[in-house]
């Protein structure tokens, strides 16, 4: 089985040429990181994609400050529990446009200047086009604030928080096909013919080989009976390990906190989601082919919870809870913040109906709402005697 990209995608002379050296065809994964995060041709890398409601997809913190207000005093807990003498990072993996970096060092020097003081934002961006922008934007933080490699951070490890939102859904993934018998890796194929045009299609490859599928066993892909059809196509998520185990090397002691779309194993891999996760987003528009005009559009891909849980395990990190978006801004004091917002009248009003609407999309279960938190340690308090005090975003019973 393969797909062909639509007719109004024309394979750009970069990819043609690094297909025809690589011999026609490249695993999914390597077609995906050269896609996002290529210096010159990636959507990331070449700092293309705009991220907010009028750019190519909205975010959390794009749709105002209240994302970064309601997040603040959980990662100002986490600071807090640091010695009362000790620097403080705050570690932002792949800020995107830097709004949210911006939100929380503002957040914290307004109402926690004492941990403020002691406070370095730190942003760990990859992409040199994403990282200009962020730099214009970040002028104005209230923290003194560095851009660095994980190569950089883990040269001196730092005490504080590391955040991850929606940077763990742009590694480039594995993916796989069912044929009826054999799982096998999915490639990426050049096409040519004489008359027409280089086309790209999705094909099956080479069967994986036996060590391959052993990670497969807990995730019930390798379950026998009929439950998958031929055709079925899902991802597997190699680069989680390296990236966690960077992640751990850069902090001595803290939490990290990943935000991403992620599901459990069994909604995951479910014979009724035979394509996957993978979608493809520009200009607010989504689509599930990710061959069109490759380096242009963003690729993303679902968590698998398991496949997190043993790679951070893996790495050394120490997994505090997880619950979804909705549950833990509520715990975090949105129900407050709105009820707060019913109290302006007058020239106030539009903009309060705004940031209403932007509430209600953090919480909403069929879009924002169903992000997962999930909050990892290492370090003192990351398991030890003496724990520390249960996440502000856990503390609460689960709704529903």
């Amino acid at each position: 089985m393969s797909l062909t990209a639509s007719p109004e995608s024309a394979v750009p002379a970069w990819l043609v040429d690094r297909l025809r050296a690589a011999g026609g065809a490249v695993p999914f994964r390597t077609y995906m990181d050269w896609a996002l995060h290529d210096p010159q041709h990636g959507a990331y890398g070449a700092g293309r994609l705009q991220v907010g409601p009028a750019g190519d997809f909205a975010t959390s913190p794009s749709l105002g400050p209240d994302f970064a207000a309601l997040l603040a005093p959980q990662l100002a807990q986490w600071l807090a529990q640091q010695p009362p003498d000790a620097p403080l990072a705050l570690v932002e993996t792949g800020p995107g446009e830097g709004s949210l970096a911006l939100q929380l060092a503002t957040a914290l020097a307004e109402r926690w200047p004492e941990l403020a003081a002691r406070t370095t934002l730190l942003l760990v961006e990859p992409n040199a086009g994403m990282a200009a922008r962020q730099r214009r934007l970040l002028e104005a933080c209230p923290l003194p604030c560095r851009w660095l490699s994980f190569a950089e951070l883990q040269a001196q490890p730092v005490r504080g928080v590391m955040l991850a939102h929606e940077v763990l859904d742009a590694l480039a993934v594995e993916r796989i096909v069912w044929d009826g018998a054999l799982w096998r890796q999915q490639q990426v194929a050049l096409h040519e013919g004489a008359e027409a045009r280089p086309s790209l299609r999705l094909e099956p490859g080479a069967p994986l080989p036996p060590p391959a599928l052993a990670p497969l066993e807990p995730l019930g892909l390798l379950q026998p009976g009929p439950q998958r059809t031929p055709g079925f196509t899902t991802e597997l998520h190699p680069a989680l390990a390296p990236w966690l185990a960077e992640a751990a090397a850069g902090l001595a002691a803290g939490q990290l906190l990943v935000i991403d779309y992620a599901h459990e194993a069994w909604r995951y891999y479910a014979p009724q989601r035979r394509n996957g996760t993978l979608m493809a987003y520009r200009q607010q528009r989504a689509t599930d082919d990710p061959l069109l005009e490759p380096g242009h559009w963003d690729l993303t891909a679902h968590l698998c919870l398991e496949s997190l849980q043993s790679a951070a395990e893996a790495a050394g990190w120490t997994l505090l809870g997880q619950r979804r978006q909705g549950e833990a801004l509520l715990a975090l004091g949105l129900a407050q913040r709105l009820h707060g917002l019913q109290q302006g009248s007058g020239a106030e009003l539009p903009q309060l109906l705004s940031r209403r609407e932007a509430l209600l999309r953090l919480v909403d279960p069929i879009t924002l709402g169903d992000f997962r938190w999930v909050a990892l340690a290492r370090g003192e308090g990351a398991g030890g005697q003496a724990p520390a005090p249960l996440p502000l975003f856990l503390q609460d019973p689960p709704i529903g």
